[in-house]
C-alpha cells in the first residue's frame, strides 16, 4: 500500500514539470516552445515548472495595470475624505471662534447694536442680550470642545 501511494505522488510529481526549449533562428527571433526545436538551430533546454506545481503564476500586464488602478484610486478617495475631515474641522474651529465672539460682546458693558431690515442700527434690550448669551454658549458648547 504505501508503495501504491509512493509511486503515485512520483507519477504525479514528474507531471508537475515541464520542458521548455529556447533557440533563435537564422533572423535572429527567439521562440520558446515545449516542442523539439529545428535540428539545424542551437537551443537550450529549460525546465519549468506547471501551474500545478504550486508556484503562483505571474500576473499579467493588464492585471498588475487594474491593481494599480484601484490602488491610485483608493489613494485618491482617502485623500479626498481627509480633506473633507479637515475642512470641517476648520469650519467648526471658524464657529467656534464666532460664538465666543458674540457671547464677549454680549456680556460686555457696551451697548450693542444690531441693524434691522430698513437698515437702520438700533441698541438691544436686556432682554435680546440675554438670549443672545443663551444663544452664544449654546454655540460654544456645540462647535467648541
Amino acid at each position: 500500500m504505501k508503495l501504491f501511494l509512493f509511486l503515485c505522488f512520483v507519477s504525479l510529481s514528474i507531471n508537475a514539470y515541464g520542458v521548455l526549449n529556447r533557440w533563435v533562428d537564422s533572423d535572429g527571433k527567439i521562440y520558446y516552445s515545449d516542442e523539439q526545436p529545428p535540428t539545424n538551430v542551437k537551443s537550450q533546454t529549460l525546465l519549468v515548472s506547471s501551474p500545478v506545481s504550486g508556484v503562483p503564476a505571474q500576473k499579467t500586464v493588464a492585471e498588475r495595470e487594474m491593481d494599480r488602478q484601484k490602488a491610485l484610486k483608493a489613494k485618491d478617495e482617502a485623500d479626498a475624505k481627509a480633506a473633507q475631515q479637515q475642512e470641517l474641522l476648520l469650519a467648526k474651529q471658524k464657529n467656534c471662534d464666532s460664538a465666543k465672539l458674540n457671547l464677549r460682546t454680549f456680556e460686555s458693558s457696551q451697548p450693542v447694536q444690531t441693524i434691522n431690515e430698513k437698515g437702520e442700527r438700533t441698541l438691544i434690550d436686556a432682554t435680546t442680550r440675554q438670549q443672545g448669551i443663551e444663544e452664544a454658549h449654546k454655540q460654544i458648547s456645540l462647535y467648541c470642545n
